[in-house]
């Protein structure tokens, strides 16, 4: 069966990623839920009401997570197949096979413990910030925000350091393919990459994600493992690089945060709430499928009609805050979802981004934008708000002029690298 939508408005192209809100501004005069399409010939509905949002998350009765009917409806190599089909991990499933691939990964990242996490995200951190420190630019999407997570989710997960390039390569690959013979080629690379992972770890445990995968209570099979990592990378790596970078983009381009970077008033927590809250790094997604035709909030909806959570659009002064306004601590949002599917690793993923911001922060302390925020780029795409680049400049640091390099001559290689520090010098 094929869905109609009458006048759908598109969630993709230049136009949508540059202004956003000013298409949700326009789905608002459908109601809480609005006809769109997150691709040509894909319609679907994106509710744009915060509490309308809360009653879909939180309703397994009415509706299933399960996309298996809907993508039937997809030519076979529709571009929103690889973010939207059915796999067996806790994203795509509902009821107990839902509570078993979840609690692997609940379960696996409580033995990372907060410290050690720390550590391996400064380890990370330096490693990149080395690579670029002598230069005095950096483009702090490609160069910082979006290889830190595949840095350390390499080393999560229990691969040498040596295999970190590869994986950059391979997902960055997989983001920026031009054509549909560069995705297959990144495709196969990253595929590779999860292969040889698991064949290490088949032989060798270690405490690792991977290895409590395996060795996990649910039993799972090497095919659901396999899905699970795919599953734990894609959904870590992307928000990620775009809290990152987002955060560091609106506190590097807003005075009430660059005036106060050093003297601790505001901090990259306020700066993380902030893009949460207004500008959340996967936008719209939560895709939904109810079990039989429903009327929902004014509008009725085929059974297996794929419906979507605007986490933006939802967020928008929930309690009344002006979006762009800077937090004052705390505030509803929707950023990390809500009910029994809601972000499982929330804290890890915090912690993350906090510890990045800081580390780079703290080195480069005089770091400030080259192109001004609102002349910035934005990646295309119906789920994600992600920059395509955040250039920036800072006083070079160069590995002969002791006191001001953020690392020792054996960080940021060692597995246990230095404690951030405070502060930090910088040349001139």
């Amino acid at each position: 069966m094929n869905y109609y939508l009458p006048h759908p408005v598109p969630l993709y192209g230049p136009d949508f990623a540059q202004d956003p809100h000013a298409v949700y501004a326009r789905l608002r005069q459908y109601g809480p839920l609005a006809p769109v399409a997150i691709a040509p010939g894909v319609p679907a509905y994106l509710v744009t009401d915060y509490r309308v949002a809360l009653d879909l998350l939180k309703d397994t009765t009415t509706w299933s997570k399960n996309p298996s009917e809907w993508q039937k409806t997809l030519p076979p190599d529709s571009q929103v197949l690889p973010m939207m089909k059915w796999r067996p991990n806790p994203l795509f499933n509902d009821g107990p096979d839902h509570a078993r691939y979840r609690s692997v990964i609940t379960d696996s990242f409580s033995r990372v413990e907060p410290h050690r996490l720390r550590a391996q995200v400064a380890h990370a951190a330096d490693t990149l910030i080395r690579s670029f420190a002598a230069t005095g630019d950096v483009d702090l999407v490609t160069q910082y925000a979006r290889p830190l997570p595949l840095v350390l989710f390499n080393n999560l997960f229990g691969m040498p350091d040596s295999y970190s390039d590869r994986l950059v390569t391979a997902l960055a690959g997989l983001m920026e393919a031009t054509s549909p013979q560069e995705a297959t080629r990144a495709n196969a690379d990253f595929e590779q990459y999860i292969a040889e992972l698991i064949a290490l770890k088949t032989k060798q445990r270690g405490p690792d994600l991977t290895s409590w995968f395996m060795d996990h209570p649910a039993g799972l099979s090497t095919e659901e493992v396999l899905h699970q990592i795919v599953l734990t990378m894609g959904a870590g790596h992307e928000p990620t690089t775009n809290l990152i970078s987002n955060a560091l983009s609106r506190m590097l381009s807003n005075h009430a945060y660059y005036s106060t970077l050093s003297s601790g008033a505001l901090t990259a927590k306020d700066a993380i709430e902030d893009v949460l809250r207004h500008e959340p790094p996967m936008a719209n997604y939560s895709a939904h499928f109810p079990r039989q035709n429903v009327h929902f909030h004014g509008t009725w909806i085929m059974a297996n009609q794929l419906v979507l959570v605007s986490y933006a659009a939802a967020n928008a002064a929930p309690d009344g805050l002006p979006a762009g306004a800077v937090p004052t601590g705390g505030g509803a949002h929707l950023a990390w979802a809500a009910g029994p599917h809601a972000c499982p690793v929330k804290q890890p993923a915090l912690l993350i981004a906090t510890t990045a911001i800081e580390r780079l922060t703290s080195h480069l302390c005089d770091l400030e934008l080259t192109t001004a925020r609102e002349q910035l780029s934005w990646r295309p795409g119906p789920f994600h708000r992600a920059l395509a680049h955040l250039p920036a400049r800072f006083t070079p640091l160069t590995p002969d002029q002791a006191g001001v390099t953020p690392w020792t001559s054996s960080s940021p290689f060692s597995s246990t690298p230095q404690a951030a520090t405070s502060s930090a010098k910088h040349v001139g």
